[in-house]
């Protein structure tokens, strides 16, 4: 078991994932953790103690078996097993959510989408049929969800998620434009997306220097 994992380290671990897939399905077997910094634009020094941090899984003068490594790191973020989600809201935020491939292959599965506008009520979005708001508490008594998705305008959020809490899905991913304030028992991952593209017109302010 891993004891203390930064913040940081923990950021970094979808990207080790999502490199050594693509380095598995290119036909990849071996890797040093110097190609995988090349890659990755990290250090070979940080690789290691990244990987470190969860027990060893290379040996030296070898590297790193790509599958293998790919299957901790996997197990590591708890993706080796499925995850039942909703969302609340399918506004275009909770429809792109509601039809990215990616998620079902990765073991997140979206098994109900709920709204309030009566006029997205029986609409189709992907293969699901949307919901009425009023229905979630039955629906979830009757099939357990893992993870709410939050899609909801700011002052609906944290009501939603106390409401979804009550019902035991204590894991949120909030793209709602505010944070939350949960509980202690309740994980809450907050998606500002507003945030990422001022990073990005930083640095473009920035290029030069």
């Amino acid at each position: 078991m891993a004891g203390y994992v930064s913040e940081a380290v923990i950021k970094r671990l979808p990207g080790y994932y999502r490199h050594l897939r693509e380095l598995e399905a290119a036909g990849v077997v071996q890797i040093s953790s110097a190609d995988l910094g090349r890659r990755m634009e990290l250090t070979a020094s940080q690789i290691r103690q990244d990987i470190n941090c969860f027990g060893g899984f290379g040996r030296q003068g070898y590297g790193y078996n790509v599958s293998d490594l790919k299957g901790h790191i996997g197990e590591i973020l708890g993706i080796d097993k499925k995850h039942a989600m909703i969302i609340i809201g399918a506004g275009n935020v909770g429809n792109a959510v509601a039809t990215y491939p990616s998620f079902f292959k990765e073991g997140f599965e979206t098994i109900a989408v709920f709204d309030k506008d009566p006029r997205k009520v029986g609409m189709k979005t992907g293969t699901l049929t949307i919901m009425d708001i009023s229905e979630m508490e039955a629906f979830l008594q009757a099939n357990p969800a893992d993870i709410a998705v939050l899609a909801v305008p700011a002052p609906d959020a944290q009501d939603m998620m106390e409401r979804v809490c009550a019902l035991n899905v204590n894991a949120i991913w909030n793209f709602a434009p505010t944070d939350l304030k949960p509980e202690a028992d309740t994980i809450v991952v907050n998606v500002h997306l507003s945030d990422s593209l001022q990073i990005l017109s930083y640095k473009m302010a920035h290029r030069d220097e």
